[in-house]
């Protein structure tokens, strides 16, 4: 604190002011005194010169009338009887003295101060007149009077007066700063004292104390505020830790869950290094994303959205509520687990299927049950990193990685991680010019009626053939092409050279409905029926050659508007399906919604059909629902006779796998055809 020196106190100046202003006011009051007694001192001698020559102005002038120049003597030795008077004379109208007299001035000190204010001498001449000739002049009386005398006593007055009356200001001036340092300036001076004292951490601790006998005044006014304002501003603290505490809490912990979030995650995470480094253990950390959580989202609501990752957590912080274990959300659908003092990786491997049991456990949302699943991505350390930031990165990217491939699983992170992410990206960017590059071809798969044995109509399959890297599988870049919007031109070729072959096709004879896939990305485009219907009409093909395979996610994205535009599509005569059916969150109550035909039994259920229970379960439980609603099924990945006559046995009314042809060309497949009804044919004969 700046150090309170005398000369900046309240009470020094109001000192300094009043002994000022009694100073000048004193001086001024005496000043006027002194000046009044001045005026007095000159009328006196006015008044004096007056009755001296009243007289002896009979005597004078009896003198100069019978020219006695004795008594005009003695008239003159009288007036000097006065010690003020310096020269006397009686004189004849033309000046002739006829009697005369002076004495020297007196010399004083303070003659140079007086003279300026009474004059030296002051003269008086009085004309010498009778009372019964007073037009006729007899003479003049001249008296000379010496200011000195009464001057001197003047100035010592003066200085009296001009002494006492600077004293009694000054009194005065004092006894005011006493009674004012008495009621004002010490109060205020212990009030400063008082808050000083006052903690500025905790003002309402120590408020200030009224000064004795000012309860009621100004100053007990003005405590009573102060004490106020103390208390208000240690509420006012108090709100704003309690603020700072909440905003400090959101930045630290995820709002909707009540777990850590990434920020201090990453903290929490460098303490679990630091331990493990020091411990020389093992850390793995799980980065587990929902599947399909936008759809669930957006066909079940925001708020079931937020109340699956509320029982997530609760699941999470529930069964790995551990020492060893450190949990947090990372934002949208991503949680990350730290589990901590390993010994080796397979314990994380016990750990990873525990994830994913708990996560996958029914889950009640309204009156349905959902079962949600999660893909996991693994990364340890120190084999794949040192650091918080590059360790959590491995993790979130395998889990990215782990989620183009599928679904419900986890994977480790290995040292190509990277260098697959950077093939990824550099395929996406062929991607981008392969349909202007000519890269692109389509390839197409027959659909057999299974009690026919007849092909009745062919699935278009896009295939792409790179430069340097050959032929690439669709489940490499179709997930590509969708995530960066290709897909859209991408599926427009697509769509456009199927009409084509269809509709040349259908010019040589060949009765084949064309089936194309249509990807959720373009469901979404606003002009998606247009540009299909515009399609149709400019190779001249019937709406009822071409059947559109939509699989279930896509309707999840925007229901509404999906059902509108695949009704729309539905009305002009075009065949839908369901691809894929049974893969993703089947519901009834939608597919009741759509204008749909066919439903596709998805190759994984067909692949281990007979083999596995649970798919050959669902394959049956699919064909049943197909017939109940009046709709066609169609089993993909039929690879072998079995397979083939126990979905023919079933119901299953098509069948499409390499059993019956792989993907061939549009030539080959026009040769299939008449090849294989040839030979149903002759089998038949």
């Amino acid at each position: 604190m700046t150090s309170f020196r005398v000369e900046r106190r309240l009470g020094y100046r109001i000192l300094l002011w009043m002994l000022a202003v009694a100073l000048v006011s004193g001086t001024v009051f005496s000043i006027a005194q002194i000046a009044l007694d001045a005026r007095r001192v000159a009328q006196s001698f006015d008044l004096r010169a007056e009755q001296t020559v009243s007289l002896v102005r009979d005597a004078a002038t009896q003198a100069v009338f019978s020219i006695d120049s004795d008594l005009a003597q003695q008239v003159v030795d009288g007036l000097f009887a006065q010690d003020a008077v310096h020269m006397a004379r009686i004189s004849h109208p033309d000046d002739e003295s006829l009697a005369y007299l002076t004495r020297p001035l007196q010399e004083s000190l303070f003659r140079p101060l007086t003279d300026p204010i009474f004059e030296r001498e002051r003269r008086y001449r009085v004309a010498l007149t009778r009372p019964s000739e007073p037009d006729t002049q007899y003479g003049f009386l001249d008296i000379h009077y010496d200011t000195g005398p009464v001057a001197a006593s003047w100035l010592e007055r003066a200085l009296v007066n001009l002494g006492s009356g600077i004293a009694t200001a000054l009194i005065i001036g004092l006894a005011l700063f006493v009674v004012f340092h008495l009621l004002l300036t010490r109060p205020l001076w212990r009030i400063v004292q008082s808050l000083k004292q006052v903690d500025p951490a905790r003002p309402d601790e120590r408020l200030i104390d009224k000064p004795t006998g000012h309860e009621n005044d100004e100053l007990g006014l003005w405590v009573d505020t102060t004490n106020n304002l103390l208390v208000a501003i240690t509420d006012s603290q108090q709100r704003h830790r309690e603020a700072e505490d909440q905003v400090s809490r959101l930045s630290r912990y995820d709002q909707l869950t009540g777990l850590p979030s990434r920020e201090t995650f990453l903290s929490l995470l460098a303490a679990d290094i630091a331990e493990a480094r020091e411990g020389d253990t093992l850390l793995a950390i799980f980065c587990l994303g929902l599947d399909d959580f936008k759809s669930i989202n957006e066909l079940y609501g925001f708020h079931t959205g937020d109340r699956i990752l509320q029982t997530v957590a609760e699941r999470l912080a529930g069964r790995f509520n551990e020492a060893r274990f450190t949990l947090a959300r990372l934002g949208g659908d991503q949680f990350v687990v730290v589990q901590k003092r390993l010994r080796d990786s397979f314990q994380a491997v016990a750990t990873a299927e525990n994830l994913q049991v708990c996560v996958g456990e029914p889950m009640p949302v309204g009156k349905a049950t959902l079962t949600i699943t999660a893909t996991t991505g693994i990364s340890l350390f120190p084999a794949d990193a040192s650091e918080p930031d590059p360790l959590l990165q491995n993790a979130e990217q395998t889990m990215a990685l782990a989620k183009s491939s599928g679904r419900n699983h986890f994977q480790f992170y290995v040292a190509s991680v990277d260098r697959e992410i950077r093939e990824r990206k550099q395929l996406e960017k062929d991607l981008n010019e392969a349909l202007a590059r000519n890269q692109l071809h389509l390839v197409y798969q027959p659909q057999v009626n299974l009690e026919t044995r007849q092909t009745i109509g062919a699935e278009a399959l896009l295939r792409w053939h790179h430069p340097k890297r050959g032929l690439i599988p669709p489940d490499q870049f179709i997930p590509l092409a969708e995530l960066n919007g290709s897909i859209v031109a991408i599926g427009q070729w697509v769509l456009d050279q199927a009409c084509w072959q269809a509709a040349c096709w259908a010019s040589a004879g060949l009765d084949i409905r064309m089936a194309v896939n249509l990807s959720a990305v373009q469901l979404r485009q606003d002009t998606i029926v247009d540009d299909i219907l515009e399609t149709l009409a400019r190779h001249n093909l019937s709406p009822g050659r071409l059947e559109l395979e939509v699989t279930e996610t896509s309707f999840m994205s925007n229901l509404e508007d999906a059902v509108g535009k695949l009704h729309r599509l539905h009305d002009a005569g075009i065949s839908l399906a369901v691809d894929d059916f049974g893969t993703g969150y089947s519901s009834l109550t939608y597919l009741k919604r759509m204008p749909v035909q066919h439903l596709k039994i998805d190759k994984q259920f067909v692949q281990d059909l007979l083999v596995n229970d649970d798919d050959t379960r669902i394959a049956n439980t699919i064909i049943d629902l197909g017939r109940s609603l009046s709709m066609t099924v169609i089993a993909e990945g039929v690879e072998s006779a079995e397979q083939e006559a126990y979905l023919r046995q079933r119901g299953c009314a098509l069948g499409q796998g390499y059993y019956f042809s792989r993907p061939v060309p549009a030539d080959e497949f026009a040769a299939f055809v008449a090849g294989f009804n040839a030979q149903i044919v002759e089998n038949n004969a």
